[in-house]
């Protein structure tokens, strides 16, 4: 970096902050910028600006809204009486184009990660215990990531909602369509065992 003038390397030192883009991939983007009109720049950083300018938590499931509320949480289509507890936002977006659920979500934005300083009180447990007990909730689907982390949220959850009339459910895991057995890792191959279903 010591060939870049002062200002490329301030660039270069911000978009390494940026998750999963090391120093090569900060040069190439910095680089990629430099090239770009100064039109396409603009828009760039104007489009960063009003992301974080407009963009809050819905005031229900804490998804990432321009409104209080969510569309999805406004939507009088959908089952209200179904929850299902994602970590990040984007997880509930790959549920959501997949087209396969009609209920309502409850983002975390995180899981439970002590070594990194995440507690239980780091995740947004507390709303997601008021809209169990202020709404008429039948079911709760967890689907935390199948990770060591993702696990210990699905159990902590699981432990507060113990004892309430209601539903709760783990998203299934397991062999991916298409996949063949003979490549599958062990513990992927435990979990379809334990979570398999009738024909």
């Amino acid at each position: 970096m010591k060939a870049y003038a002062q200002p490329i390397k301030r660039l270069i030192s911000e978009l390494g902050k940026l998750p999963g883009i090391g120093e090569k991939t900060a040069t190439r983007l910095a680089n990629y910028i430099l090239r770009a009109s100064v039109d396409d720049v603009k828009k760039l950083a104007e489009s960063i600006i009003e992301v974080k300018r407009k963009i809050k938590f819905c005031k229900t499931c804490l998804n990432l809204t321009e409104e209080d509320i969510c569309h999805i949480c406004h939507d009088k289509t959908r089952d209200h009486g179904i929850i299902c507890v994602v970590e990040e936002p984007d997880a509930m977006a790959a549920i959501e184009e997949s087209g396969g659920f009609r209920g309502t979500y409850h983002v975390l934005h995180g899981a439970l990660a002590p070594l990194d300083g995440i507690g239980p009180d780091n995740l947004h447990l507390g709303e997601l215990m008021r809209r169990i007990n202020s709404d008429k909730i039948k079911e709760i689907i967890i689907a935390t990531n199948p990770d060591v982390q993702g696990e210990a949220t699905a159990l902590l959850i699981m432990k507060m909602i113990k004892g309430k009339n209601i539903k709760v459910t783990r998203i299934a895991m397991g062999v991916p369509m298409g996949g063949d057995l003979k490549y599958i890792d062990k513990m992927t191959i435990s979990k379809s065992l334990e979570f398999r279903r009738g024909m």
